[in-house]
């Protein structure tokens, strides 16, 4: 019963996230552009689903994700082993990051694009080796940043001095990196902090910095993503001067 409450509460609570996007989309509709949606049905429905979606997505999250990326730092960090600390690290941002929907998305969207402009072979084959290479780049450049970020709560590192000097670093890769691949650098740091690799990543940082001694979650606990979303503007500007 707890839970079917808890179920009905998170639902009500998508609904209210999706109530100012309705508005203003129904304001432009009827006020500005005076006219009535096409296929209201269908549009209702989609928004039905949508709610649905998100509740079981974020319902989901609370139930398995944030769980098992706490439990999986806490233990491996009581067990005293960084190897595999490390290890575990790379390979949950490497996993999460390959998998993540919107990075195949905008990979195979710039293959499509690279083609056309002629900077590959049009052909099958050539768009899709373009586009994994650069989801392997991305998902190596992610799998680094949280190895970096884990190393920065163990060692209890200032953010703000990673952060700078990574950006510094990305300024400096611009004025070097061919035109075509500057606007895909910048947008792969943000498609690469979607919905598999926020949840397990902050589970993970949050987990850790609760075990470890002298660490504050709050402090400490947070700024994975900020590595997730840095690493591959990086990766993907080095990738580019060697491929195109």
């Amino acid at each position: 019963m707890q839970a079917l409450m808890k179920l009905l509460t998170s639902m009500l609570g998508s609904f209210r996230d999706l109530v100012p996007i309705i508005c203003v989309v129904g304001f432009f509709e009827i006020f500005v552009l005076q006219q009535a949606p096409a296929n209201l049905v269908s549009i209702l429905i989609g928004l039905l689903f949508i709610v649905f979606g998100l509740t079981f997505f974020v319902f989901g999250l609370e139930m398995g994700l944030f769980p098992i990326g706490e439990s999986l730092a806490q233990a491996l960090a009581r067990k005293g082993s960084v190897f595999w600390l490390v290890i575990f690290s790379f390979s949950l941002g490497f996993g999460t990051t390959l998998a993540e929907p919107a990075l195949t998305a905008v990979a195979n969207e710039a293959a499509e694009v690279a083609a056309k402009s002629g900077a590959i072979g049009q052909s099958e084959a050539a768009m899709d080796s373009y586009a994994m290479g650069l989801r392997l780049t991305v998902a190596v450049a992610v799998g680094l940043a949280i190895l970096l970020g884990v190393i920065r709560i163990l060692k209890g590192w200032p953010i703000h001095y990673l952060i700078i000097g990574g950006y510094i670093c990305v300024m400096i890769l611009t004025s070097f990196a061919p035109e075509n691949i500057i606007g895909i650098a910048y947008d792969s740091g943000g498609v690469t902090t979607s919905t598999i690799t926020v949840p397990l990543v902050t589970a993970l940082g949050v987990g850790l910095a609760t075990v470890i001694k002298g660490r504050n979650p709050m402090l400490d606990g947070f700024g994975l993503i900020a590595f997730a979303s840095l690493t591959p503007m990086i990766f993907v500007l080095l990738y580019g001067m060697v491929v195109l």
